[in-house]
Parts: structure tokens; C-alpha cells; sequence
């Protein structure tokens, strides 16, 4: 037992101690959804309300047995398309839900609240969906991009390789030109959906002396001779999504499955990652209010020298924090999310957004563990909060490292004019 769990162990009632409501609401730090819902469509409210139905019926009860089996949550992808959310990016004359940055952020949040893992998974194959309709040529609309709405297929985004993460233009795995072929060679590493994926968005260098502007996008059929499925990561947390890593050892592609040309592939690969971003934002929404919600629940149910831990002020002031800190993470996501709905440029204001949920993702959801002493440690009875915990740590590094944020805030900081210095 920490020291301070025992000084609030230790305390008695008194009359400056506020009780604590005997029926917890089960939305505990989400009485209010930052504005959001009223920059959602009906049609999209249905697809939220979707999610919170998958959320609850599919991810939740498996989840933590995804994460004791150390497993990819190949049951969730399955029951994905009956829920409508394989296609949530794509455009709806093409067979998708054309949902806004406001609504897929939401969405985000709900899934994120019962697994961030599965939640990151669902993100991933609709970018993929998304990028084929976008930019895939007719044939790769015609014949790939139904799969990818079916579930057929599961997608994967490959541009990260062992030795390269933040400096995202520094790809060494190439892709040469041979008639109507490409022919590739490399590694791609910490590929979420890998060992399930049946089409890989594969990102390749093509002319190292012209930096960025040689990478080129390829879509690949992971069963091609040459390519290898290397076993999936040991991580601390995370399993659901499936992270691993793939070889390519003269892998031959038709240059018809090229979905992103040369001179334009990194700038597709970078032009998503503002809204990325602000998912990364929702997702700790979500599994912080989660986290709460059953903070709230548990010390208002569990007796304590003649009262509850619920009727202690300093966890009521703890839990305070959390609510408050939520809020802040939600607000900064919702308004980034709504610049980018609104056509606006988020760059600055999804950094702020995923670089604070980030943060405050991982020390919120170690205190409402903190509350309920021992049993928030404890990863059976139906408690989430060491998974959620560890699917905290993960956001620190998923779509920029927070130190990336840090690099896109401080450039602004410097790019502003400059006032008149103090006399």
C-alpha cells in the first residue's frame, strides 16, 4: 500500500467530507461531449450509436481474454461489417458511411472505451478502405476496395521500418522499376493488423537521392512469393491489434497496384495524419471516461471506517482531477476535429490535442487505479483498467511520439511574429 493510499485509508469522516451519490451515474466525467453532437448528421448519431452497441456486445466482454491470450481481435473484425464500421471514410457512392472528422472521432471514442487496441485496429483497415477509394486507380476501386468494405480483407498501413520511426522519409525497403513490375525488397516494422492482414499499403523508396519525393505507394497481396510474416510483438499491452512486422525479398507487384505515385505517395502518407492524430485524442477520451466510470463505481460501493472510499475528499478530489482533465482532452480533440471538418488547418491544434490526452491518458487512469487500491491493479473481475492503463503508454508513440508534438508546437511558437520586447 502506497503512503498515500494509507493516509487516505487512515482518515476519518468529517463534516468537510462531501458525500458521494449511493447510484453513481454510469457516464462519470461525460456529462457533456465537448460540443461534438451538434456537428453530427442524424445519419451519423446512428453510426456512434452503432459503435456503442459494438462497443459494448463485441469488444467489451473479449477483451481482456484478447489480452491474456495475446491475440489479434479477430472475432471484432469479423463482426465488423454487420455493424457498418468497415467503411466508415469511404464516400457513400462507393459503398461506405462518408462520416465527418467530428463523428469518426466519437466513434473512436466509444470503441477505445472498451479495448484501444481494437479500437486502433478499426482505424487502420478504414484508413486503408479510405485510401483506396481516394486515390486507387479503377481497377483497385473496382476489385479491392469491396473487399475492403466487406471485411473481406483486412487492411495494413507499412511505412515504418526497424530503423526508422519519426523520420518517416528516411525508408530504406525500395521498390524498382522492371518493365510492369515492381520489385521489393525490405522490412516494415510495428504494422498494426499484421498478423491478419490480407492487403499491405506498402510505402517503398524508390530513388534514395530524391529523399521523400521518391516513395512510392504499393499495394501488396501479403501471400506473393517473397513475402514473409514475421511473428507478431510481445508488447506490454495492445495485443488486440495484431503488431508484427512483414520481409520483402524481391517481391514482384504489378505496377497496377500502385495506389500512390511517386513524387506525391509521402505527402498521402502525411496529409491524414492531422486527423490521426485527434483519433489518438478521442481513443484516451475514451479510456479515461471508461476508467473513471468504474473508479466511481467501485469506491461508492466499497465500505470504509463506517463510510465508503467515495466519502473520503481526497479521493473525491483525485477523481476530481481525472473529470477535469477529461474534459480539457475532449475539448482540445473536439475543436481540432472540427477545424479539420470545417476545412481548416488542425496542424497545430491536434498536436495540442493528442500530445495532452497523451500524457494525461496515463496519469489519470494510474490514478483512478490509485483509488481503489490494490483491486485497480487486478486484471480479472471485469476490471479494465491495467489494459486501458497500458493502452495509455501506447498513445505516447502511435502517430507521433509525443516529442513530435512538442516539434510541431515549438516551430509555430517561433513561426509567430514577433511582439515588442519588454523595455
Amino acid at each position: 500500500m502506497s503512503e498515500t493510499e494509507s493516509q487516505m485509508e487512515s482518515e476519518s469522516p468529517s463534516e468537510s467530507d462531501s458525500g458521494s451519490p449511493s447510484e453513481p451515474e454510469s457516464t462519470a466525467g461525460a456529462e457533456s461531449t465537448a460540443g461534438a453532437d451538434d456537428a453530427v448528421t442524424a445519419v451519423e448519431q446512428r453510426i456512434i450509436d452503432d459503435a456503442v452497441s459494438f462497443a459494448a456486445t463485441v469488444i467489451e466482454p473479449q477483451a481482456e481474454r484478447w489480452e491474456r491470450e495475446r491475440r489479434f481481435a479477430a472475432e471484432a473484425f469479423a463482426a465488423l461489417p454487420d455493424a457498418g464500421l468497415t467503411a466508415l471514410l469511404v464516400p457513400t457512392e462507393l459503398g461506405g458511411r462518408g462520416v465527418g472528422p467530428v463523428a469518426l472521432a466519437r466513434v473512436l471514442e466509444e470503441l477505445a472505451a472498451a479495448d484501444l487496441a481494437a479500437a486502433f485496429s478499426v482505424v487502420v483497415h478504414n484508413n486503408m478502405a479510405r485510401a483506396v477509394a481516394t486515390s486507387g486507380n479503377d481497377r483497385l476501386i473496382a476489385e479491392l476496395l469491396p473487399r475492403l468494405v466487406s471485411g473481406e480483407v483486412l487492411g495494413a498501413f507499412l511505412l515504418t521500418e526497424p530503423d526508422v520511426g519519426s523520420d518517416a522519409a528516411a525508408i530504406s525497403c525500395s521498390a524498382e522499376a522492371d518493365g510492369d513490375e515492381w520489385v521489393i525488397s525490405g522490412e516494415k516494422a510495428w504494422v498494426t493488423n499484421a498478423s491478419h492482414a490480407g492487403a499491405l499499403n506498402v510505402y517503398a523508396q524508390t530513388d534514395p537521392s530524391a529523399g521523400h519525393r521518391g516513395i512510392v505507394s504499393i499495394v501488396v497481396d501479403p501471400d506473393l512469393p517473397g513475402v514473409t510474416r514475421l511473428d507478431r510483438y510481445e508488447l506490454m499491452g495492445g495485443h488486440a491489434m495484431g503488431t508484427g512486422g512483414f520481409a520483402f525479398d524481391q517481391v514482384r507487384v504489378p505496377r497496377a497496384e500502385t495506389l500512390v505515385p511517386v513524387g506525391r505517395a509521402f505527402g498521402a502518407a502525411m496529409v491524414g495524419i492531422d486527423l490521426a492524430r485527434v483519433l489518438v485524442g478521442a481513443m484516451c477520451s475514451g479510456i479515461v471516461r471508461r476508467s473513471l466510470e468504474v473508479a466511481v463505481r467501485y469506491t461508492a460501493g466499497r465500505s470504509l471506517f463506517g463510510s465508503t472510499v467515495a466519502d473520503k475528499q481526497g479521493v473525491q478530489w483525485m477523481l476530481a482531477d481525472v473529470a477535469t482533465e477529461l474534459e480539457a482532452m475532449r475539448l482540445l480533440t473536439f475543436r481540432a476535429a472540427r477545424q479539420l471538418q470545417e476545412g481548416g488547418d488542425a496542424t497545430l491544434t491536434a498536436a495540442h490535442a493528442k500530445k495532452f490526452a497523451a500524457r494525461k491518458a496515463q496519469e489519470r487512469i494510474a490514478d483512478c487505479m490509485q483509488v481503489m487500491g490494490a483491486a485497480g491493479y487486478r486484471r480479472d473481475a471485469g476490471n479494465p483498467l491495467p489494459r486501458h492503463l497500458a493502452g495509455a503508454r501506447l498513445t505516447g508513440y502511435i502517430d507521433g511520439a509525443t516529442e513530435i508534438q512538442n516539434v510541431v508546437i515549438a516551430r509555430r511558437l517561433w513561426d509567430r511574429p514577433a511582439g515588442p520586447l519588454p523595455s
